[in-house]
């Protein structure tokens, strides 16, 4: 086998500009089809894979809803291959409250800023430049790689990964493990830095909760008022205290926390740990019990028009093993004159923290940083690796980013001011090279 070239640009060379590259292409993803979709950002990943020899296929599930996949020949096609998967859309993003273009990629602050900054066109970023170089060297992975963009994401991958497994799936044959977002990066405790892999996630249930009552004038007394006994409904589900619930990934989490920070923790009444993890309490609170959040409620039309229906739109999120749990209790809060129906409904997923893959994510890791830690976790939102766990695939999160101590991280997924460290993502792309290379 001939010698790697080394006189072509690097992952860490281009990361930056590719980053840039896609929050610029506005891919705001509002669920309701009227955003400008996934195409251009897929058109420009196409295009940056074509230039170094690979030739992805790209799928429209819709019109601008645009998913692509490509297979890099590994050196033993014989293993089974290792998906690399990222999304393309991004949560929408008003400038007026931004300090810096949302769609600009600037650089500021030795940041690049902007939507989809660690959501995900950072990892989507780190894995193009790393494999532009791999191409460019002529290295190949140890196994086949196949990499694939992937259209709504933010809207629960009906049009994307869902979409693509049940149309495509033999993109995918031979495919046994998976790495994608929100997992891999840094959060310091103390004096210790300890990475955050993610290899769990809790479900997803979008509800919508329907009141049909006796439409009148709105000066009239009025004793079957849909808009009541929506809004009674609604606040029984807002106020309600869900139980704990402790599963495997959570306790082991919060065990290897209390090692971090040398402290006992009590998995029968672990908010005391929880209240010693800062900023991360955000991400790890949530996945203590399952969670049901009104987001926002439609009625009526004039004022003095009382409605004959009106509806809220709650967000559920349940633990792995718990949806039935959480269905019953909302009906319990609701009463049976509200009628519950489904808008979104996707799985929760749980692996194990074990494994050649989870070996070769935590020593890649710890050869960029020596000495972290690396931990499982439970995410507390959901990524595209549930859509393909029924193909059989292995799913982590690993977009491995070493970040300051004192950057809000989980704050600015779909945040105001998203923004990631420009040697976060040269960091990103040595820890993924050192894995590929090992996986």
């Amino acid at each position: 086998m001939s010698e790697p070239r080394t006189d072509v640009p690097t992952a860490q060379d281009e990361v930056v500009e590719i980053c840039r590259d896609l929050i610029r292409i506005d891919s705001s993803n509002y669920g309701d089809d009227s955003g400008p979709g996934e195409r251009a950002a897929a058109e420009y990943v196409a295009e940056k894979l074509a230039e170094v020899g690979l030739e992805p296929a790209i799928f429209e599930s819709a019109d601008r809803r645009t998913s692509l996949v490509v297979r890099f020949e590994g050196e033993d096609t014989s293993r089974p291959g290792l998906l690399i998967h990222g999304h393309l859309d991004v949560v929408p993003a008003q400038a007026s409250d931004w300090t810096h273009d949302p769609f600009g990629g600037e650089v500021v602050d030795d940041c690049v800023w902007g939507r989809g900054a660690v959501d995900m066109k950072d990892m989507d970023a780190m894995v193009l430049a790393l494999v532009r170089q791999m191409r460019r060297e002529g290295r190949k992975p140890p196994r086949d790689l196949v990499l694939c963009f992937l259209a709504d994401e933010e809207a629960g991958g009906k049009l994307g990964a869902h979409w693509m497994v049940d149309n495509h799936a033999d993109h995918f044959e031979g495919v046994s493990e998976a790495i994608s977002e929100v997992g891999g990066f840094s959060f310091t405790a103390g004096s210790e830095r300890v990475y955050l892999l993610e290899t769990a996630q809790k479900g997803i249930h979008w509800l919508r909760l329907v009141a049909e009552g006796r439409a009148g004038h709105g000066s009239m007394v009025n004793d079957d008022n849909a808009v009541t006994a929506l809004a009674e409904a609604v606040a029984r589900v807002g106020r309600h205290e869900w139980p704990l619930r402790m599963t495997p990934t959570v306790a082991q989490f919060l065990q290897q926390m209390g090692d971090v920070l040398g402290i006992e923790v009590d998995l029968a009444d672990p908010e005391p740990a929880l209240a010693k993890l800062g900023n991360l309490a955000k991400i790890v609170g949530a996945t203590l019990r399952n969670t049901a959040n009104p987001t926002f409620l439609r009625a009526g039309y004039k004022h003095n028009v009382i409605p004959q229906s009106a509806e809220a739109f709650i967000d559920c999120r349940f633990l792995p093993g718990l949806e039935d749990e959480l269905l019953a209790t909302i009906d319990e809060l609701i009463g049976p004159d509200i009628r519950r129906e489904t808008v979104i409904q996707d799985i929760a997923y749980e692996t194990t923290f074990d494994g050649a893959l989870v070996d070769a994510m935590v020593s890649s890791l710890q050869a960029e940083d020596p000495g972290a830690r690396v931990v499982p976790y439970c995410l507390s939102g959901g990524t595209d690796n549930k859509s393909f766990s029924l193909l059989g695939i292995r799913g982590f999160g690993f977009a491995p980013l070493r970040l300051p101590a004192d950057l809000d991280f989980s704050g600015l997924f779909h945040g105001v001011d998203e923004r990631v460290p420009v040697e976060s993502l040269r960091f990103g792309v040595r820890v993924l090279d050192r894995f590929v290379g090992a996986s």
